[in-house]
């Protein structure tokens, strides 16, 4: 990544965003009804997070609510973009409302309204209830309705307030890493078997965009995770292996909901179900689509003695079909991925060529790095200039992208806050605004004073 100093300069209305998940800030795990979720069983196990670290107290967002909300209110952010814990609302995913937890969400939400900021709600960041999970998850075809009833609920006590609502966060990550590679929670290793999770997370997406929309809702899309997939050659088995990646990673999450259909027929033909009349469902028209971006893929076939790239935090168990490969040359994260704000122009020109007219309006629902701050210094400052690198030139690939006519409404920095990075426990820090875990003091760090200015700059002349 080549740093420029000058900022860049977006349209009238574009729109300013931050966002957050529920498990990563919220703490109080064991308050105010919530249930277990699947990352509480998770967390448990020995060795599976860095240092034996949990969410269990987090950032004490649940308690310090309105302390984050006035740093967001000065920040001057258009939106914050919030999950809302199922466990919190209805402790074992089905059934009686926890009034308490639901509570909870009401007052965030009236606390960012009167602050001037508008909620933009993901019902489902990868914390399943347990008693759904031990029911069978994801393979479990009768979670995808659980989730639409779930979203009415939450649609009809918030839905009056809130700007943007997507049902899925990452379906891609949870399925990868969740179902296939065992890394995240659920930690189960079933490779293609993981496929049935996608589906069935696809179709309660699609369930509960009409939830939403028959409790009175508006203004629904996804956060979808997305990324340019390169051959790490010429050669036809790196081709052929990136192609068959690219329909997983991309596709298979993509062209559900914007096209109604699979990109190969084979993975339609290996799922259970009516595929054919889910796929009506899935592709509900949506009003937006949302894309987090943050690093390409360069995938060789499964011969190669190539490293792992950091995109897969384990390597692929043998006989998949491909292999990420270290992508070289660009400088990378302390979380070890590559800084590539060209892929962010590119997937979305990709997406704009794919889809056509068939393609909403597109949010940048994610784009964040992780950077091993220090922490304030006698003046309380965190110079995280790196940081305020990595926005810039990936808002510059934003801006590069409208140009090219691809039609994008707004950019969502992931994070506001440090916290915790699911596996990666504390270590990796994404914030704007820097966390004392034993403290729990927030310190605005470089990167939020210069978001603000940026923000600002652009209000002043609108």
């Amino acid at each position: 990544m080549t740093a420029t100093e000058t900022n860049p300069t977006f349209p009238h209305g574009f729109l300013w965003g931050v966002a957050t998940a529920a498990y990563q800030i919220e703490g109080a795990v064991d308050e105010g009804g919530r249930g277990r979720s699947i990352w509480d069983e998770y967390c448990e196990r020995p060795g599976v997070i860095v240092g034996g670290e949990t969410g269990v107290v987090a950032i004490d967002h649940y308690h310090r609510y309105r302390e984050d909300v006035g740093l967001m209110r000065d920040l001057g952010v258009d939106a914050y973009r919030l999950s809302v814990s199922w466990s919190r609302v209805q402790p074992t995913g089905r059934g009686p409302v926890n009034e308490e937890g639901l509570d909870f969400y009401d007052r965030l939400v009236d606390e960012l309204v009167a602050a001037g900021i508008d909620p933009a709600v993901t019902l489902f960041h990868w914390d399943l209830p347990v008693e759904l999970q031990e029911a069978g998850g994801w393979l479990n075809r009768e979670t995808s309705y659980r989730l639409a009833e779930y979203a009415d609920i939450v649609g009809r006590r918030l839905g009056d307030r809130v700007r943007m609502w997507m049902p899925l966060n990452e379906p891609v990550v949870h399925t990868l890493y969740g179902h296939a590679l065992g890394v995240h929670a659920p930690g189960q290793e079933l490779g293609f078997g993981a496929l049935q999770a996608a589906h069935h997370q696809l179709l309660g997406h699609g369930l509960s965009v009409q939830a939403l929309r028959a409790a009175g809702c508006g203004n629904l899309g996804i956060a979808s995770n997305h990324a340019p997939v390169h051959a790490a050659s010429d050669s036809e088995a790196d081709v052929a292996a990136a192609e068959i990646y690219d329909h997983i990673v991309n596709w298979t999450f993509a062209d559900p909901v914007l096209r109604g259909s699979y990109p190969a027929e084979e993975l339609a033909a290996a799922l259970q179900g009516p595929v054919a009349e889910d796929l009506k469902v899935i592709s509900q028209p949506l009003d937006w689509f949302g894309i987090n971006y943050y690093e390409p893929t360069l995938i060789a076939a499964p011969t190669s003695d190539e490293g792992s790239s950091g995109v897969l935090e384990v390597d692929l168990p043998p006989g998949m079909p491909f292999q990420p490969v270290a992508l070289e040359g660009y400088e990378r994260t302390d979380f070890g991925w590559p800084i590539v704000p060209a892929g962010l122009r590119e997937i979305l020109g990709i997406f704009a060529d794919r889809f056509g007219d068939a393609l909403p309006p597109i949010y940048i629902t994610e784009s964040g790095a992780s950077f091993h701050d220090d922490d304030p210094d006698e003046n309380g400052r965190v110079d995280d200039r790196r940081r305020i690198d990595y926005h810039r030139e990936h808002l510059h690939a934003v801006r590069a992208a409208i140009e090219d006519g691809v039609d994008v409404r707004g950019y969502f920095a992931w994070s506001i806050f440090d916290n915790f990075e699911w596996a990666a426990g504390y270590k990796e820090r994404f914030g704007l605004v820097h966390i004392d875990y034993e403290t729990l003091a927030r310190t605005p760090k470089d990167s939020y004073f210069w978001y603000r200015d940026l923000i600002a700059g652009h209000a002043s002349v609108s």
